[in-house]
């Protein structure tokens, strides 16, 4: 009889902590379907986003857009975030609309000689330079320079002290700024990104040869186009340097502090040379 109840007793046991198994697989199995359908979130290609674009930008102009799929139909290495810690890294090449936004997409530099990078807040703008302008072979991406422009005084009108009208008197003969020149720092420590040998802002000769309905002039021979990187205030004085003056550029060495307001002229010249 003793031996009958424990037999019981036992399988009762066993039966109960069967039950308690089988209760903990079913939750755990609960949970893991319930983890793998949960929705996580995912960025997708609204349009074509360009080799060079910045993440940071991509999200800025619609290119991509945040949305949620379950964790188990997540891509491998799909983006979830886009933040300080990867805003900067540019599509290293053209990423199609339609697809998930993957982390090996993106990086420092883009694939190819496509696109440029330029840094956020910045424009690109070519200038083109005689060769001794660029300083014979030695700009390459990655220098700086400082870009001089060289002007008629006349064309900027008289200014007090510098351009006055050729006179006689007890003192001798003053100089004038009649068919006079100067050269001013137009923009000091900017930065070369492209060298190429296609113009990217056409030149006064080009815009009027196409005003008039003729062919556009040819670009000079010997030159080399200069794809430098600027804010929006320097972009507009470099257009208008190309526009309106000869422009020259010079190759910074690391340590040069150069006065913002230099300018020399013919008169200054003349007057420095009969001190």
């Amino acid at each position: 009889m003793g031996r009958r109840i424990l037999a019981i007793i036992a399988a009762a046991v066993i039966a109960l902590v069967g039950a308690v198994l089988v209760l903990v697989y079913a939750r755990g199995a609960d949970a893991r379907a319930v983890a793998a359908a949960s929705p996580v979130p995912v960025y997708v290609t609204n349009q074509v986003v360009p080799a060079g674009t910045s993440l940071k930008d991509a999200v800025r102009l619609g290119e991509v857009s945040q949305t949620r799929v379950a964790a188990r139909a997540k891509p491998a290495g799909a983006l979830e975030t886009i933040d300080e810690t990867n805003g900067a890294l540019v599509a290293l090449t053209d990423i199609q609309p339609g697809q998930y936004v993957l982390s090996a997409a993106f990086g420092d530099t883009p694939v190819g000689q496509k696109a440029i990078q330029v840094a956020a807040g910045k424009l690109a703008v070519s200038v083109q330079l005689a060769d001794p302008a660029r300083v014979g072979t030695f700009v390459t991406p990655g220098s700086y320079i400082t870009i001089f422009m060289t002007y008629p005084l006349a064309k900027l009108g008289e200014t007090a002290g510098s351009a006055k009208p050729t006179t006689t008197s007890g003192s001798g003969t003053q100089p004038s700024a009649d068919g006079a020149s100067a050269t001013s720092v137009l923009l000091d420590n900017v930065k070369v990104i492209a060298m190429g040998n296609a113009l990217l802002t056409p030149t006064q000769q080009q815009q009027q040869a196409a005003a008039q309905g003729g062919d556009a002039a040819p670009a000079p021979t010997g030159g080399f186009l200069v794809t430098v990187e600027v804010d929006p205030t320097q972009a507009a004085r470099l257009i208008q340097g190309i526009n309106n003056y000869t422009l020259y550029a010079g190759l910074r060495g690391s340590e040069l502090k150069i006065d913002p307001n230099l300018q020399v002229s013919d008169l200054t010249m003349l007057k420095d040379k009969t001190r």
